[in-house]
């Protein structure tokens, strides 16, 4: 498949994410709070694996509800921490329920969290152009500004190059390589 990223056929999870979600424009914030989950979960893994994980980690975290996860208590991080099937790294599972409440905050203060991130770029789609020759990056100006916000707000494990990642699951970078048909670029506006 010329037609198509190349990292995407390494696996039929990949393929699949690729053509389905991958620098897609997600509005929906409880959509884009599953996506950050994903991505911090991912730090120091692959990708593969947490696709993989995903349909388990959605049911151990409740459908990826941050009110829900805002929640969470010891108990709850303990049943976590036994469930084989997701990532049972305490920090990431402590990581999660913090974040699930720092995200409400910047919420409350931005009326979504589509509109905190969509402000950096002016709801505007950066498009990467890549060729078969050239390495793809892992993080920008754009994701460190980002991400040293993030940590300024309390997040924690989103270092640049997560949320570098982050920023094409949601659509503010379009990062497929030039030849792939999903590469078409579209706005907001």
């Amino acid at each position: 498949m010329k037609d198509i990223c190349s990292w995407a056929l390494e696996s039929d999870e990949l393929l699949n994410y690729h053509n389905k979600e991958w620098c897609n424009i997600v509005k929906d914030d409880t959509k884009i709070f599953e996506l950050l989950v994903l991505e911090f979960m991912q730090a120091g893994l692959s990708w593969n694996i947490i696709l993989k994980k995903r349909e388990f980690m959605r049911k151990e975290f409740d459908n990826f509800d941050y009110m829900k996860i805002s929640e969470y208590s010891e108990d709850k991080i303990i049943e976590m921490l036994s469930n084989k099937n997701i990532i049972r790294n305490r920090l990431k599972i402590k990581a999660l329920i913090n974040n699930a409440k720092k995200f409400m905050e910047i919420q409350k203060k931005y009326h979504s969290f589509y509109n905190y991130i969509w402000t950096y770029t002016d709801f505007k789609v950066i498009k990467n152009t890549y060729n078969l020759d050239e390495e793809r990056k892992s993080e920008s100006y754009l994701s460190k500004m980002i991400s040293k916000d993030l940590k300024k707000r309390g997040f924690k494990f989103l270092g640049s190059k997560v949320v570098y990642s982050f920023l094409e699951a949601i659509g503010v970078y379009n990062s497929h390589m030039q030849y792939c048909k999903y590469s078409k670029i579209s706005n907001l506006n």
